[in-house]
């Protein structure tokens, strides 16, 4: 049996690609093997949670999304389209705070705020800034960026700043401003 030498190329050709996408298909098989993919455990959209201690609401937490990384080796939780939290003193003083984005470490208990954070309490004091730590043990906020505090004594501006919760202790750092003055 004599094929023509166009039969014998068009079967060689086929045999060859099938065996390259054979081959392709179990290389890319291999490469998943050490994948592990980087999605969260769960998700929700319109979140409203309450924080309560021995029966006492101590803040609520609104978000549009959030996404729970409890699946990973160090667990946290996002929150990409911004937070508005209320927190409560044990008085029922309220503290406000909005973020464009947050980020709370389960294990550290460090909330990361991001992009035009703003805290409000409820005495009218102020402070903005791009970007804001909280730690949930100690009832303490932080950072080391560009801030402007606002409150019935002036305006300041600084970089670099900490204070407790309620706005009762504040220490920053590099700051201009006018202020009013106790003599």
């Amino acid at each position: 049996m004599n094929l023509p030498k166009k039969y014998i190329i068009n079967a060689v050709t086929v045999l060859a690609v099938t065996l390259f996408f054979g081959c392709e298909s179990n290389f890319k098989e291999v490469q998943k093997i050490n994948f592990s993919e980087f999605v969260p455990g769960s998700d929700a959209d319109t979140v409203n949670i309450k924080y309560t201690d021995s029966g006492r609401i101590t803040g609520v937490l609104i978000s549009r999304k959030m996404l729970d990384y409890s699946n990973l080796e160090f667990p946290f939780t996002e929150f990409p389209k911004g937070i508005d939290v209320t927190l409560y003193d044990k008085k029922q003083k309220r503290t406000f705070i909005k973020a464009n984005y947050a980020v709370s470490y389960k294990q550290t208990g460090i909330i990361d705020l991001q992009g035009k954070v703003k805290i409000t309490s409820e005495t009218g004091q102020m402070l903005e800034t791009e970007q804001l730590y909280f730690d949930q043990k100690n009832e303490w906020f932080y950072t080391e960026r560009k801030f402007k505090l606002t409150d019935a004594k002036g305006v300041s501006n600084g970089q670099g700043i900490d204070f407790s919760k309620d706005f009762k202790v504040i220490n920053s750092q590099r700051i201009t401003g006018e202020l009013e003055a106790n003599e």
